[in-house]
């Protein structure tokens, strides 16, 4: 089944847009089928480097067929992607996950909030998400990246480790500073993050999907690297467990245990 997807995709360009976060444009299939919230998995070609990454996805443009891939080099394979140029072919799988569920912020005030590299996702989100209203909430170490992108497409804030720029501290404190009311959260980024929100949601009674981060091998469910806990029973294996990269990325905030 994995090999009907994967393919060889083109790279249109690539830069660096903030200290080791790099923005690479790919030509793909996966373009014509992809959602907010998927991912696909990069493969290297680097022959010694097996497993595939799994890189979120950022923009879609479907007519194009073109995929915006935005990352943070963290170790060999990253660091390889980074060195890629133009007209470079690279493996691809994709798209996996299972996206945003969009429909649900429907005439509702949505809150979108991304944490360092899982700040990507939520740029075409914003773009496709028909909600009556739309906030965005960043949070980065220092150095804000996809700002722009985001601001033209909801009413942004950013929250900074430093304080250079926005509220200093956490997304939790730029939605308490700018007081922020919403009906609907999505969101990704690092587990602790993500546990804050969860809690936040559920003391006010939000609806809240989040994107888990997670180390992942194989992309496609077979090999439980990525697994998480789950509070009900999965029915085929009846344990509480689910696969990020199958399941996932994106689960109700309350039917996960972070």
């Amino acid at each position: 089944m994995s090999e009907k997807i994967k393919e060889k995709a083109v790279i249109i360009s690539q830069e660096e847009i903030s200290l080791d976060i790099y923005s690479m444009w790919i030509q793909t299939n996966a373009a014509k089928t992809a959602k907010p919230g998927q991912f696909v998995a990069l493969y290297c070609n680097d022959g010694s480097r097996i497993l595939p990454r799994p890189i979120s996805i950022c923009e879609i443009d479907k007519e194009g067929k073109k995929l915006r891939l935005v990352y943070r080099v963290v170790g060999k394979g990253t660091e390889e992607f980074s060195k890629y140029h133009a007209g470079v072919e690279v493996t691809v799988m994709g798209p996996l996950g299972n996206g945003f569920p969009m429909e649900k912020a429907q005439g509702k005030k949505a809150l979108l909030i991304g944490g360092g590299i899982g700040v990507p996702p939520m740029v075409e989100l914003a773009k496709q998400l028909k909600a009556e209203q739309k906030y965005v909430v960043a949070g980065y170490r220092s150095l804000l990246f996809l700002d722009e992108e985001l601001k033209a497409n909801g009413n942004f804030y950013a929250a900074t480790e430093d304080g250079s720029t926005g509220v200093k501290g956490t997304v939790m404190d730029a939605i308490k500073a700018n007081k922020i009311q919403a009906d609907i959260i999505y969101a990704c980024g690092p587990t602790p993050m993500l546990r804050a929100i969860q809690e936040y949601a559920e003391e006010q009674e939000i609806e809240a999907w989040i994107s888990m981060e997670e180390k992942m091998a194989c992309g496609i469910g077979a090999c439980l690297a990525c697994v998480c806990k789950t509070k009900e029973k999965d029915e085929h294996t009846n344990v509480h467990n689910a696969r990020i990269c199958k399941e996932g990325p994106v689960f109700n905030a309350q039917e996960v245990e972070l």
